[in-house]
């Protein structure tokens, strides 16, 4: 099938021209040795030269033991006519049925010994940690590393050539992480451009005007904002949020009690700072049920592969607002939760250092439900991370966890803040097959200014995309519209790089003509030719900063490097300020399948199948529909809202009191 529309196929094209593809890459090639397929990033940054290293460290990924049994178990737990339908694997079962074999293992240690690379001990079983120079590198996987500079400037480095593996070893091996240090995480969060306090006291105040943005950004000049009844007029509070979504009154059950919330972090925080927001809210005899779990000694003390690079100058608290906001909304959804785990660690360069975390989400199997803020975009990513990424959240769906990502706020150009391309891009992980991908809508004109119970804005919610300036053609105050798309934001969404539609995803408008099609290369690169590529996001809800929600969040001498500590002591009143982003659309979401999983005293495992399935059969009783209809506001920079189900937002946005109790909205 065509491309459509024209530039996502001229963004491909140019992808397919860089790989520098051949009919070769699956045969054997030199010597009985065979490349791994997809081992080699796209790109058409700038070459600058050989890149060296003294010593660098790499994993390799292995393929699972009983592949074939692992994709039925998968498919025979979802499906509600199984004898197996949500029979969860226990604690450490995945890896006694799945993990690859002692043979395997030590087939591939021992070449990668042989070759005189350091075997190092690795946080899976699926994984193979090894360490040298970068020279043995090279030779040990038959591939060059070369240094790029992408269009920001920043220079990486990247292989070259597919990596190459002895022929009896090449099959039962996934990719290898590391050769890349281009998989440094980004968070999803958004705050409003530079504005005053509302000239009255009410908190309503008209949804910002092009021309107000426009000279915020370019001549530093506020406009009155306000929005909400949190303080200081700083965003949606608790109630307002669970008002508007439609909270049933149900008591603890529906609000979390007895289940495990988790956030996916890769920032210090400071737990202070919830609990001045919690008391603020649900008064002074309200706990917040945190729990940190560090892993590679956390942001502030990072164990960081040998060759990375994760010192706390480049974390410690640089991302507080985004964990501060991560958790105060799982808290604002489900206050009753049993623990709220927070898992933290440094944010390397090579995505190793975030693999271990996701590992460890899985191996202790507490969490119930878990939310990610972070992601980085596809390409960035490369086929090895997500394959590696994919065998976790395949551990996570299995023994019954749920699992949320934010699907981006930069619209349907994923890559601009992580290397400032504007190809056509989705982020991973929340593109996973088996990740839940949450995108981002906007209350736009409906501001609930202090009214504790607002209602629904029926027919007002729009996909978010601010003023639509995020787009190719938008060029207000002379800056381009994909300058927009980062400053003041757009909901993700698009077709996966690497992923087959899964089975779970269907019902009106997910065949559309945006749908794109396995082609081995650039469009679900991982799936059979010719099979539709998963799409994103699978739900949305309110992320627009103009329509925010209020976050408290402060720094210090103590907390170096805090991006909330640059701002928000200036803030009306210190600390608190409104926040956007699908970083706080998925926590909403991860919290309301919490409240499902305290209501029914279970886990529910991946949403996704669930939430197809309750579309398929009355998507009006479930989810508000974002159909584009009689909005100026009706696309997230290329793909367009429509009835149904569309690549700007999903399903639509949540019925909380549907979704809990599963009975829906007449």
């Amino acid at each position: 099938m065509a491309c459509n529309p024209r530039k996502l196929c001229a963004a491909f094209a140019v992808l397919a021209l860089s790989l520098n593809l051949s009919a070769t890459v699956y045969a054997a090639v030199e010597n009985g040795f065979s490349a791994i397929p997809g081992s080699i990033k796209p790109t058409t940054d700038t070459v600058m030269g050989e890149f060296t290293s003294s010593r660098m460290t790499v994993e390799v990924v292995l393929r699972p033991r009983n592949e074939s049994e692992l994709s039925d178990l998968l498919e025979s737990v979802y499906d509600l006519n199984s004898k197996s339908y949500q029979h969860w694997l226990g604690q450490g079962e995945f890896y006694s049925r799945f993990a690859p074999s002692n043979a395997q293992v030590a087939a591939i240690t021992n070449y990668l010994r042989e070759s005189g690379l350091d075997v190092e001990t690795s946080s899976s079983p699926f994984l193979v940690r090894v360490s040298g120079p970068s020279s043995m590198v090279e030779a040990t996987f038959k591939t060059s590393l070369r240094n790029y500079r992408n269009p920001r400037g920043v220079i990486y480095y990247s292989n070259a050539s597919e990596v190459q593996l002895p022929a009896s070893l090449a099959s039962g091996v996934l990719g290898v992480v590391g050769l890349s240090n281009t998989v440094r995480a980004q968070s999803m969060a958004v705050r409003a451009q530079k504005h005053t306090m509302p000239a009255t006291p009410s908190c309503e105040a008209p949804y910002p005007t092009t021309a107000q943005l426009y000279n915020a950004v370019d001549n530093g000049v506020g406009f009155p904002f306000g929005y909400g009844g949190g303080p200081g007029c700083n965003g949606l509070t608790p109630s307002q949020v669970n008002s508007i979504y439609g909270a049933p009154e149900l008591g603890p059950r529906g609000k979390g009690a007895g289940a495990n919330l988790a956030v996916f972090e890769l920032s210090a925080y400071q737990q202070s700072d919830i609990n001045t927001w919690a008391e603020y809210f649900y008064g002074t005899d309200y706990k917040a049920p945190l729990k940190d779990i560090l892993v590679d000694g956390g942001p502030l003390s990072p164990v960081c592969p040998t060759g990375d690079e994760c010192p706390p100058q480049f974390n410690g608290y640089s991302g507080d607002i985004e964990v501060d906001a991560d958790i105060e909304m799982q808290l604002a959804v489900a206050p009753n939760a049993k623990h709220l785990l927070v898992y933290e660690a440094p944010n390397d360069f090579t995505g190793q250092t975030e693999l271990d975390e996701y590992t460890k989400i899985a191996q202790d199997d507490i969490a119930d439900v878990i939310s990610s803020s972070w992601a980085v975009c596809e390409n960035d990513a490369g086929a090895a991370t997500v394959q590696a990424e994919n065998l976790i959240f395949e551990q996570m769906a299995l023994q019954g966890q749920s699992m949320f990502g934010a699907e981006g706020d930069t619209g349907a150009f994923s890559c601009i803040r992580s290397d400032g391309t504007t190809i056509v891009n989705v982020l991973d992980p929340p593109a996973q097959p088996w990740v839940t991908s949450v995108g981002g809508t906007s209350f736009e004109s409906f501001n609930p200014d202090a009214n504790p119970d607002p209602k629904y804005p029926k027919g007002v919610e729009s996909v978010w995309n601010v003023d639509n300036l995020c787009n190719e053609s938008a060029n207000e105050g002379g800056l381009p519209g994909f300058f927009w798309c980062s400053a003041t934001g757009a909901g993700g969404g698009g077709n996966s790089q690497f992923w087959g539609r899964p089975a779970y995803q269907f019902g009106p408008g997910v065949n559309n003509s945006f749908t794109t099609y396995g082609n081995g290369t650039t469009q679900c690169s991982l799936a059979a030719k010719g099979k539709p590529c998963r799409e994103t996001p699978d739900i949305s809800a309110n992320a627009d900063a103009y329509t925010p929600y209020a976050e408290y969040c402060t720094g210090n001498a103590s907390t170096p490097f805090s991006a909330c500590g640059g701002f928000s002591g200036e803030q009306t009143p210190p600390g608190w300020f409104g926040i956007g982003g699908t970083s706080l659309s998925s926590p909403l979401w991860s919290a309301i399948i919490a409240d499902h999983d305290g209501l029914w005293r279970g886990r529910i495992g991946n949403a996704n199948p669930l939430l197809y399935l309750l579309y398929s059969i009355d998507a009006k009783g479930y989810f508000n529909d974002i159909t584009g209809k009689g909005q100026t506001t009706n696309n997230n920079g290329l793909f367009p809202t429509t009835p149904g189900y569309d690549l700007s937002t999903g399903i639509g946005t949540p019925k909380m009191g549907a979704l809990i109790t599963l009975f829906p909205e007449p």
